[in-house]
């Protein structure tokens, strides 16, 4: 499996609008953050987490380098904005055939009422075929021959999901793990979970957070995504990182 990390940031992505602090003003490409996103190449299948509304300048940043043509499905983990605006912009890969998103129940009305054109009867040429498939998060579910278990995580009071395939699991925007969904994410080789900033917040994980649950979970590696202005520079803070934990960046290329 090779796994690319899209986009590494938070709701506003890094550099914020109009913010002069170190971060937002670092000349290192690794404090400029997309909006979170991953995409995950197993054997001759691509599977995408999430589709912000960076999603457009993340494919054509990838599209330099790695080209790919069908994108084998969208797995979702909930529906707030940041993680699914850019749901319009997978019609270039529509040529290719219908696009599976899969996601929970509420997601997927919070989807078709958001952008209807793209699933009326009736449609207009040109917009984005797409297919919801809606899961549950106690049923492992399959796409083509790729075993999915989704993994229940709280963004504060809202119930999201996160996804484990092989011995890889990608946890975002969580707050607290409900301790029965722990068992899913044993032996794991690479865990990737966000770590907000060091600042404590009402929804998610700051990076003192993470390092509780990476150390619970004992994954081989670990790495940090979803992270804001707040989180401090990258190479400051990998410095005082433990030796198995991991600051991702955008367009970061890993195998497992």
């Amino acid at each position: 499996m090779n796994i690319r990390f899209l986009g590494t940031g938070t709701s506003t992505g890094n550099p914020e609008i109009g913010c002069k602090c170190e971060v937002c003003t670092s000349s290192d490409t690794k404090d400029r953050r997309f909006r979170a996103s991953l995409l995950l190449e197993i054997g001759e299948k691509h599977l995408l987490i999430d589709c912000g509304p960076d999603f457009r300048m993340q494919m054509l940043e990838m599209f330099k380098t790695n080209p790919f043509e069908v994108l084998n499905g969208v797995l979702l983990t909930h529906e707030h904005y940041d993680h699914v605006g850019g749901l319009d912009d997978l019609r270039a890969f529509c040529k290719y055939g219908v696009i599976d998103i899969y996601a929970e129940d509420y997601v997927a009305e919070a989807i078709q009422s958001r952008i209807p054109y793209v699933f009326a009867a009736d449609k207009y040429p040109g917009v984005p075929n797409l297919q919801i498939n809606t899961i549950q998060p106690d049923f492992p579910f399959f796409i083509d021959e790729i075993e999915i278990i989704p993994i229940r995580l709280m963004h504060g009071k809202l119930p999201i999901l996160g996804y484990r395939t092989g011995k890889t699991a990608y946890l975002t925007d969580l707050k607290t793990i409900p301790d029965n969904e722990y068992t899913k994410l044993q032996g794991l080789d690479v865990l990737i979970i966000n770590a907000l900033r060091e600042k404590e917040h009402i929804s998610h994980e700051t990076l003192c957070d993470a390092l509780k649950n990476i150390e619970r979970i004992r994954p081989k590696k670990a790495y940090l995504t979803h992270m804001s202005h707040g989180f401090g520079l990258h190479e400051k803070m990998q410095q005082q990182l433990p030796k198995n934990v991991f600051i991702a960046y955008d367009g970061l290329e890993i195998s497992v």
